[in-house]
């Protein structure tokens, strides 16, 4: 794995990523929680082939702006760019950033945790006692 690898989304803005029906906001456009998980689901993609057997990524931190509101039916592309791997190797920054056809809509950073998948989940299921 090294700095540079980017990924690209495309997806059409359908009423099912509306604000207005994903409880972040009464108004019928692109929602910001739906941003976010185009963005992860990017940068998360952009790294998969790079890493080990058994390993994956989990969103750590999102710091994005959401500063322009697409409509639904417009297409929204999302770009990501890992710009840093720390010195332990586990943890992956990214430059992020989603356009719809009139230009930007949001941009930030994104940082994603390499893990065990079995461990992590059994962990998590853990929690339950």
């Amino acid at each position: 794995m090294e700095i540079g690898i980017k990924g690209e989304q495309k997806l059409t803005v359908t009423a099912d990523k509306l604000a207005s029906n994903v409880g972040s906001g009464l108004v019928a456009v692109f929602a910001t929680p739906m941003m976010v998980a185009a963005i992860e689901n990017t940068a998360a993609a952009s790294v998969e082939a790079h890493l080990e057997a058994g390993k994956t990524t989990v969103g750590t931190l999102v710091n994005v702006s959401h500063v322009a509101a697409t409509p639904e039916g417009m297409e929204v592309r999302v770009e990501t760019e890992l710009t840093e791997i720390a010195p332990n190797g586990k943890i992956l920054t990214f430059h992020v950033a989603a356009y719809d056809e009139a230009g930007l809509i949001g941009e930030g950073t994104h940082q994603r945790a390499i893990v065990d998948k079995a461990r992590f989940e059994a962990k998590a299921q853990a929690k339950k006692g």
